[in-house]
């Protein structure tokens, strides 16, 4: 019995054993979550440290710093870091900054401020809040920069904040070093030192003093007794002190001991920023580079903008001169032209980052080169923005407003900004920072020029850009007028199929009716024609992404696109095939865009959904028909090759409608972007593309992109005539003419064909016309109605008489240099060739004589 009763107990501890080991690897996952748990509620997550950003100190050298080439002296006031730019062979001197700024009666104390300063930042808070910073008020005058001098260079390190301005006294001094100095001053000047300064005593400290905080505070206070300045001392105070221990032998070198006792330290809620300038000697140019790598700034305060000398060259009331900006081919503003109230200038270099958001546009601002200068007497600089002007926007104003001072600067936007709603939770707006900056350098090159002329600033810019990108800008061999024409394949208009409506391919002209067009205008007299053959893939004008091409089987077969081309090559002409590569319009998985994987992505990381613009409301139309996605650098990378392998297979040249013209960062995570990144790939793409031997043909004509181009169509030849602008000049086109060739917009669908061909002739433009074979009734009821004008048979008598007339008068100026240019009055203006050739241009409604020519109203006339 006792035998089987022990058995039975074994079985049944036995059974609990196996019980638990099955349960054991249950209890032990819960006992590490449990313990994990215990872990998080009792430890303390480790707090953020903010280490200050340290700022530079001034060393008290006040003698002048000067580096000089032979060419350039340059001289800086150790003081102010302002300083002068001597040209050695004209005797020029350029101020950064006014002489008698301080004295400005017309400017108020923050004004002042600013005329006074080399270098100006403003950061900016989640709300958005922008607060600038001038070198002078918050640096200079503070003591808290250093002046590095080097072999033709000089590195300006500025400390830019609300920190406390440094004087040669000591925060903390021994009592016997203390009594060694007021024994070589009076009675009553010691007495006045002792009111600021307090005694302590490690043996005799009063109640209110905490002897631990003490001694961490000032470790030497365990041996020694020692005198402490009092904190609230004002700047003047702290002046008169320093004229004291100065005047009692204390040297810098006894303040910098005196430091070393002074462990305490306080904190402000002001931020700081360090930043570095570099100012270079180069030949006869003065550079200037602000490094990204020395920009440090706390990520909760961002550096919002930068401007490096906003002020050089200023022109004071008294001085004759103007200020050059790039609208448009250029244009000039007059020295206190007294337009005060005018708004200022302001345009943003490339015009508009797409990959920023924005919920209306009002007005594009663009310049689609980076220069601006001023001209004062007889003689002038340009500034050229080299690296990192893609982040740039120019600014001019004129005296009046809030100063005696006419000016224009580059202004760089640093950390990029973008806002996004968070309606449900607060009620301010909220924006959100790109960060981390690239490894990247702003420069600006300051050419100077013994001439007051804006034809000789442009000359040197041209001279410049000849250097920048040689081989590339040699004098083109043309013979004729340059003629683009663009020819309309195929838009998409809805149609009705078993009552559902889809969207489909409409044919307006086919590619043997194309050929059938240049037949006829070949047989007409026009040759040397660029032919960009838009809407021949991919469903139409507006096209499917270019993952593969496909072309329009209502425009006919490949054999007739083959044949449009050779026949066009067989007259002298060049074929473009256009296509978009930088935007998704229409498209879809299917069409082979992915947008979650290929569109590029907001600094929020949100796919970069764009929308056309109202121009009633001004904010977006935000519909399916007016919705497409900015693609990600890398993808429309392979559309670009996509684009040009396609052009090639059929032995045409590649059109791109976006590439050279819109230029957008890409904050995309895995690989991001910068603008000057992109600004760069498009660069090396464009070049590869010219040495392989493929024509090239953009639109608008970005600077960094024309080198590499055999036709730009779409050149803003005027700009927006904004009223504070004096003149309109062909600033750019003097630079370049000549050497490329380019068009205004297409004079049969512009809008105004009689303007168009007088800024043709002014600004020594080739011609441009939109054809389709198809009547404009093809376009009603469609997003299209923009080719009202383009139908070809309506046109044909009217192009040719214009192509006739101007190639008849123009055509052998394509190929030379324009050599001058002159508004002799608001509506004349005349521009010079190399061989002599003039054209006058008349824009008013009365004849005007000039030189003994008369130019017929709203004409021009061209003399031999």
């Amino acid at each position: 019995m006792k035998k089987d009763k022990n058995k039975k107990q074994n079985a049944f501890t036995q059974k609990i054993l196996e019980g638990f080991l099955k349960l054991l690897p249950s209890i032990i996952v819960l006992l590490i979550i449990v313990g994990a748990a215990l872990y998080v509620i009792n430890t303390k997550a480790p707090t953020e440290v903010k280490e200050p950003i340290p700022p530079y100190a001034f060393d008290g050298n006040d003698k002048p710093v000067v580096i000089d080439n032979g060419q350039l002296k340059l001289t800086m006031d150790p003081a102010t870091t302002e300083f002068t730019v001597e040209v050695k062979d004209s005797g020029k001197v350029w101020y950064s900054n006014p002489k008698d700024a301080a004295e400005d009666t017309a400017a108020l104390d923050d004004q002042k401020n600013y005329l006074q300063s080399p270098f100006i930042l403003s950061y900016s808070i989640t709300q958005g809040l922008e607060t600038t910073y001038n070198s002078f008020a918050f640096s200079a005058q503070n003591g808290i920069y250093e002046i590095v001098p080097g072999e033709n260079e000089i590195r300006v390190n500025y400390s830019l904040g609300s920190v406390q301005k440094e004087f040669t006294i000591p925060p903390v001094i021994t009592k016997t070093n203390f009594e060694k100095f007021m024994g070589n001053l009076d009675k009553k000047e010691v007495d006045l030192i002792k009111q600021y300064y307090k005694k302590y005593d490690i043996n005799k400290l009063t109640p209110k003093d905490n002897k631990d905080e003490l001694l961490a505070s000032y470790p030497v206070l365990e041996t020694d007794v020692i005198y402490v300045l009092r904190s609230g001392t004002k700047d003047n105070v702290r002046k008169t002190i320093q004229d004291k221990f100065e005047a009692a032998g204390y040297t810098y070198d006894d303040y910098l001991a005196d430091k070393e006792l002074d462990f305490s330290s306080s904190s402000s809620d002001t931020p700081v920023f360090n930043a570095s300038v570099i100012y270079k000697l180069d030949g006869k140019d003065l550079v200037v580079e602000v490094p990204f790598k020395d920009l440090d700034f706390d990520p909760e305060t961002p550096i919002y903008t930068v401007t490096p000398l906003p002020y050089f060259g200023a022109g004071g009331p008294e001085d004759q001169g103007f200020m050059l900006v790039p609208e448009g081919g250029g244009a000039i503003i007059n020295f206190n032209n007294g337009k005060t109230s005018q708004s200022s200038y302001y345009t943003n270099v490339y015009g508009w980052d797409m990959c920023l958001s924005r919920d209306a546009v009002v007005h594009n601002t663009r310049a689609y080169y980076g220069v601006y200068g001023i001209s004062e007497g007889n003689d002038s600089f340009v500034c050229i923005l080299e690296n990192g002007r893609s982040y740039a926007s120019i600014q001019a104003d004129i005296a009046g407003k809030n100063h005696s001072y006419n000016f224009v600067n580059a202004k760089y936007s640093v950390c990029q900004r973008e806002q996004y709603d968070v309606g449900d939770i607060a009620n301010s707006e909220i924006y959100e920072y790109a960060t981390d900056l690239p490894d990247e350098t702003i420069t600006q090159r300051y050419k100077f020029v013994n001439s007051g002329s804006y034809v000789d600033m442009a000359k040197t810019y041209g001279e410049y850009l000849q250097k920048e990108y040689a081989g590339y800008l040699d004098l083109v061999s043309d013979t004729s007028t340059p003629v683009a024409i663009e020819m309309v394949g195929a838009i998409d208009k809805v149609k009705q199929i078993v009552g559902v409506p889809v969207s489909r391919p409409l044919k307006l002209t086919s590619y043997s009716e194309a050929s059938n067009i240049l037949d006829q205008l070949t047989a007409a007299g026009l040759t040397n024609m660029h032919v960009k053959l838009s809407g021949w893939c991919n469903g139409g004008v507006q096209q499917k992404v270019l993952s593969k091409t496909k072309t329009v089987g209502a425009l006919g077969s490949k054999k007739d696109l083959q044949n449009l081309i050779s026949t066009a090559e067989a007259n002298g002409n060049t074929v473009y095939l256009n296509g978009i590569t930088q935007y998704a319009f229409n498209s879809n998985i299917l069409d082979g865009f992915f947008s979650y994987r290929d569109a590029a992505k907001f600094i929020s990381k949100e796919r970069a959904e764009l929308y056309e613009y109202s121009n009633v409301t001004y904010g977006q139309r935000e519909n399916a028909d007016h919705k497409y996605f900015l693609l990600h650098t890398d993808v429309a990378n392979k559309y670009a090759d996509n684009l040009v392998k396609a052009s090639q297979k059929y032995g045409a040249g590649a059109s791109f409608q976006d590439l050279g013209m819109d230029l957008s960062s890409d904050f995309y995570k895995k690989k991001t972007y910068s603008r000057e990144a992109v600004l760069n790939e498009q660069v090396a793409k464009l070049e590869n593309y010219n040495n392989n031997g493929t024509p090239l043909m953009i639109n608008m004509g970005n600077d960094y992109a024309v080198p590499f181009c055999q036709m730009v169509t779409g050149m803003d030849l005027r700009g927006s005539e904004y009223t504070i602008i004096d003149e309109c000049i062909p600033f750019y086109q003097l630079a370049v003419h000549g050497r490329v060739d380019y068009t205004g917009r297409a004079i049969n669908t512009c809008g105004n064909m009689e303007n168009e061909i007088l800024y043709s002739a002014e600004y020594g433009a080739g011609l441009c016309f939109e054809l389709m074979n198809e009547s404009s009734f093809a376009t009603q009821k469609t997003l299209y109605t923009q080719y009202y004008g383009a139908y070809f048979d309506a046109v044909k008598d009217n192009l040719v008489n214009i192509y006739t007339r101007y190639n008849k008068e123009l055509g052998h100026t394509f190929n030379q240099e324009m050599t001058g240019h002159d508004n002799l009055t608001s509506d004349v203006s005349c521009t010079e060739y190399a061989d002599g050739t003039k054209v006058y241009v008349n824009y008013g409604y009365s004849d005007y004589t000039a030189d003994g020519v008369k130019v017929p109203a709203r004409d021009y006339v061209v003399t031999r």
